[in-house]
C-alpha cells in the first residue's frame, strides 16, 4: 500500500485524502495537511513512484485509482479527497471507477484530458546532477541551476532528493517510461455523480473553458472557483486562500 503521512483523529467525518502531483510528495502538503487536521483527520499520500512509496509499472491513472481505492479502505471506506494536477486526475479516475469511496472532490488545476506539453525536461535535469559530488542539497541547487532557470522550481525538485543517500526518492526511469500515460487521460464509462469542485488558479491554463463541457460529461455536479494571483501550484502560491475554498466546500457536507 502506499506510503502515507496521517494527521489529526477521526470525529465522525470521513478522512480527507490529499493527492500530489508529479514529482512531489505527502511532504509537499505537510502545512495544509496539518492545518485541515483541527478538524478531521487527514491522509495525505506518496503516489507510487514517489516519496516513499513503492517503485512499479505502471505509471497509469487506474493503477494509480487503484492505490488510493486501497488506502481509503483502510481507512473507513469513503473519504473526501483534494488532487492537485497529476493527483486531480487520480483522484478523478479514483470517483469514476470507484464512486462509493469518494463523498466530495476537490481536483486542484488540471482538467480530465490529455495534454501537449511534456515533464521529461525535468526529469532530464534531475538525471544531470552528478549525485556523487553532492555534499548538501546547495551543491545540488547551484548543479541545478544550470539547466532549471525558476528557483522555485529547483527547491521543489530538490525535495524529492535523499541528499544522505545521494540518491532520488523518484522512479526516473518509469516516469519517463508512463510520461505519455501521465500526460493523457484514460477512456472511462464511468460518471460520479458526487459534488466536486474544480478549482483552478486564475493565471493557468490547464483547465480552460472548452474543457468544461468533459468536465460536466464526467462529473454533472462539478462547480468551478479560481483563485486570484495563482498559477498551476495554487495550494502553494496562495495556500491560504486555497486552503480556506476547500473548507467551505468540503464543509458543505457535513
Amino acid at each position: 500500500m502506499l506510503a502515507t503521512q496521517t494527521y489529526g483523529e477521526t470525529n465522525g467525518r470521513p478522512p480527507l485524502l490529499i493527492v500530489h502531483g508529479l514529482f512531489g510528495s505527502a511532504r509537499n502538503w505537510g502545512v495544509i495537511a496539518k492545518r485541515m487536521s483541527d478538524e478531521r483527520q487527514v491522509i495525505a499520500v506518496d503516489m507510487r513512484n514517489h516519496g516513499q512509496s513503492f517503485h512499479g509499472a505502471p505509471h497509469d491513472y487506474p493503477a494509480m485509482a487503484g492505490d488510493l481505492a486501497e488506502v481509503i479502505e483502510a481507512n473507513g471506506g469513503k473519504a473526501d479527497v483534494v488532487g492537485h494536477s497529476m493527483g486531480g486526475k487520480a483522484a478523478m479516475v479514483l470517483a469514476l471507477v470507484f464512486p462509493n469511496l469518494v463523498n466530495r472532490l476537490v481536483v486542484a488545476d488540471i482538467a480530465p484530458v490529455a495534454y501537449g506539453h511534456t515533464q521529461q525536461g525535468m526529469i532530464d535535469a534531475m538525471r544531470a546532477i552528478d549525485l556523487s559530488a553532492v555534499e548538501t542539497r546547495g551543491d545540488a541547487a547551484r548543479q541545478m541551476a544550470k539547466t532549471v532557470s525558476e528557483e522555485g522550481v529547483r527547491a521543489f525538485l530538490l525535495q524529492s532528493l535523499d541528499v544522505k543517500a545521494r540518491e532520488w526518492r523518484l522512479n526516473l526511469d518509469q516516469l519517463e517510461a508512463d510520461m505519455d500515460a501521465i500526460l493523457g487521460f484514460p477512456e472511462i464509462d464511468g460518471v460520479f455523480e458526487g459534488p466536486v469542485l474544480m478549482l483552478s488558479g486564475a493565471e493557468s491554463d490547464y483547465v480552460k473553458a472548452e474543457h468544461r463541457a468533459e468536465i460536466k460529461r464526467l462529473f454533472p455536479a462539478a462547480r468551478f472557483a479560481k483563485i486570484p494571483g495563482a498559477g498551476h501550484w495554487v495550494h502553494a502560491e496562495k495556500a491560504r486562500e486555497f486552503e480556506g475554498a476547500c473548507r467551505v466546500f468540503l464543509d458543505a457536507g457535513r
